[in-house]
This record gives structure tokens, C-alpha cells and sequence, in this order.
């Protein structure tokens, strides 16, 4: 990042995307036998600044809301983990979006999600209505491949904030291929790939970019994007690799996943994000900053929601800091993220 975009930083990190409420089933099965369902926040961007708030960080979340219930819902949940919200906006004529969705895991193909946000308040955002000054001035702006699916004016305010500029902060864009979410016609494997070719810092699945690109195999991912300073590849239970530019080539640093008994597998790569991020802000090494993605996904997979808090700085630091064999041998279970060195759920077997 420019050193003019940090002396100017307002905060550390700024998330811009969509924001729904989210309704989590009371038990599992599918969503027409779901008796009830309990109201939460969901939205990879905003996940993204909750945890990095929780974390300790100036945190600012950029989005727009209905002028509803469900709005105001959304405002002070987010605000409720520390994040600056007062750059969101209220529209008075679009919704709130909301979604509805299953327990089982999102890659299976029991899962089903039932989204209600088309025309939503979010979709109307462009780079006419949106607050530049709050999303320039931060050390890290960080965007997803979804809001560039909501609609062609998400996709300009995309593609404006990616375009190189004097002092732009370090864009941090996670791919987020999500086919549903294109319209007809629209190539949107295409429109991902160019806004991770003007990005700093990118996060791509192993699985997402074969689906997408057709490029499969680590080597293959980076040969397709060699613009990004560091790029991570996610590579599900394999860990992540890791691409970071160092003088005239790449340092490539693999990092293993965790062994985790896992409660509910959802929002571990909006976690992870953030936990990468976390660690890129304190300039800690390239294999520490995955190893805090992988504790920080550990946080979120072993509760049953989208979020929660972070296990303590000190605490994250030891563990990250371990020898390969004892990182390699480490458990996590639900209540870890308390311990404090000697809790039963943190264990090396």
C-alpha cells in the first residue's frame, strides 16, 4: 500500500458488499419441512469486518440497507462487533435482502439456500451513490466477487475501485464465484477473473477456480493471475498455498488446514479472510498470516452460525507460532477458542 494511503487511514480495513439477514433453521432437513428458523447477518464482506473487529481492529463496513426493520437490524447487529457503520446508506424505495438456508454443509448438494434479494437496496449501490472518501481512505479495502453479481452498477463501482489510482489502498478481493447469482448471458467467470487481475491481494478456491476458469493445480491458478502481489489458494482440507512476490519472482509457502471438529461448515472462508488480513496488518510472515486464517476459520467452524468471536491475540499468536509436527498434531474443538493453553478442546494427539 502507498505510504500516502496510511499516513491518510481512517481505518484499518474497509469491507464494501451486500449485507442480508440470514435465517438459520431450527433443525435440519430441507427447507420445506424447517419448522422455524432464527434471525441472524449474513454477507461475506461484512462477516469479514465483524471478525476483524472483534480482533482488535478499525473496522468500517461501506453497504446499503432499506430504510425497514430489517435494515436497522443489520446497522446495529454489525455495529454490535465493533464495526464503523456510519458510512452505510438507507434507501427508501429498495428492501432489505433477506435469505433463507439449510444446516447441512454448503458444498453438499442437500444444501439449499432460498435468496430474497433481488432489487435489493444493496443492488442499487454504483459509483455515484457510494462514500468514497470512507473507501479510500483505509490501509486494506477489501471486496468479493458477489457484489460484482448483484448488478451492472455493483459491477462499474467494482471495476472503478479496482482501476489503478495515486494512493490507493491495498485491494483485498476474495473471487467468490458464485454461479447462481449471474444473470443470463452475463459472463461472470470472466468479470472475476479481470477484478482479480487489478487486485493486491487475492483469495481464490482450488475448486472455484477449476469451476470458473477451467485451471486446476496451484502452479496452473498463479500462471492464470500473475498480477496480484500475494494470491491464496484454498485448498479445502490440503491447507492453502500461498504466492507472495519477493523481489523478482515468488516465495511459495503451503501452510496444512487444521484438524477441527466441526460444528457447522459454514463461513470459514469469510474467517479465514479475516484472519489473514488480521495478520497481514501486523506484517507478521506469510506462513503466520495463513496459519491466523486457518484459527480464525477454526473460531467460526466449530460454533453453529456465520460468526463469532475470535480467539485472544496472545492466545492465536502461541499457536500460530508452533513447530510444524505440533501445529500438524493440533485439534480444535467447540469452546477453544476460551482456552488458554490447557482446555481440553484444544488438544495435541
Amino acid at each position: 500500500m502507498s505510504g500516502s494511503a496510511a499516513r491518510t487511514a481512517t481505518a484499518d480495513v474497509v469491507c464494501l458488499g451486500e449485507s442480508m439477514v440470514t435465517f438459520l433453521p431450527s433443525q435440519p432437513g430441507r427447507l420445506a419441512d424447517v419448522p422455524s428458523f432464527g434471525r441472524g447477518i449474513g454477507g461475506a464482506e461484512s462477516n469479514v469486518a465483524c471478525a476483524l473487529a472483534a480482533a482488535g481492529h478499525r473496522a468500517k463496513w461501506v453497504g446499503r440497507v432499506g430504510a425497514d426493520g430489517f435494515g436497522d437490524h443489520l446497522v446495529d447487529a454489525i455495529a454490535g462487533y465493533g464495526v464503523d457503520t456510519s458510512a452505510v446508506r438507507r434507501d427508501p424505495d429498495r428492501p432489505t435482502g433477506v435469505y433463507f438456508r439449510t444446516a447441512t454443509d454448503r458444498a453438499t448438494d442437500a444444501h439449499e439456500v432460498a435468496y430474497y434479494r433481488a432489487g435489493s437496496a444493496a443492488s442499487a449501490m454504483s459509483p455515484h451513490n457510494v462514500p468514497y472518501d470512507d473507501l479510500l481512505t483505509t490501509r486494506v479495502l477489501h471486496l468479493s466477487g458477489i457484489t460484482a453479481a448483484l448488478s451492472a452498477d455493483c459491477l462499474a463501482l467494482l471495476h472503478d475501485l479496482t482501476a489503478p489510482r495515486d494512493g490507493r489502498p491495498l485491494i483485498s478481493f476474495d473471487v467468490n464465484h458464485r454461479p447462481g447469482l449471474w444473470r443470463e448471458g452475463e459472463a461472470g467467470p470472466e468479470v472475476l477473473l479481470a477484478l482479480a487481475h487489478r487486485s493486491d491481494l487475492v483469495f481464490v478456491g482450488e475448486d472455484e477456480a477449476e469451476e470458473a476458469w477451467g485451471v486446476h493445480g496451484t502452479e496452473a491458478i498463479r500462471a492464470a493471475l500473475p498480477e496480484p502481489d500475494v494470491l491464496v489458494v484454498k485448498r479445502g482440507a490440503d491447507g492453502v498455498t500461498v504466492f507472495s512476490r519477493s523481489g523478482g519472482g515468488d516465495t511459495v509457502t503451503t501452510v496444512p488446514s487444521l484438524r477441527v471438529d466441526v460444528v457447522a461448515a459454514v463461513g470459514a472462508g469469510d474467517a479465514f479472510a479475516a484472519g489473514f488480513l488480521s495478520a497481514t496488518l501486523r506484517d507478521l510472515p506469510v506462513r503466520d498470516r495463513a496459519r491466523h486464517g486457518h484459527l480464525m476459520a477454526a473460531a467460526v467452524l466449530t460454533v453453529p452460525g456465520d460468526l463469532t468471536g475470535p480467539p485472544p491475540r496472545a492466545y492465536a499468536d502461541r499457536l500460530a507460532a508452533l513447530d510444524d509436527e505440533a501445529w500438524g498434531t493440533l485439534r480444535l474443538g467447540p469452546g477453544w477458542t476460551v482456552a488458554d493453553g490447557a482446555n481440553e478442546e484444544v488438544r495435541v494427539t
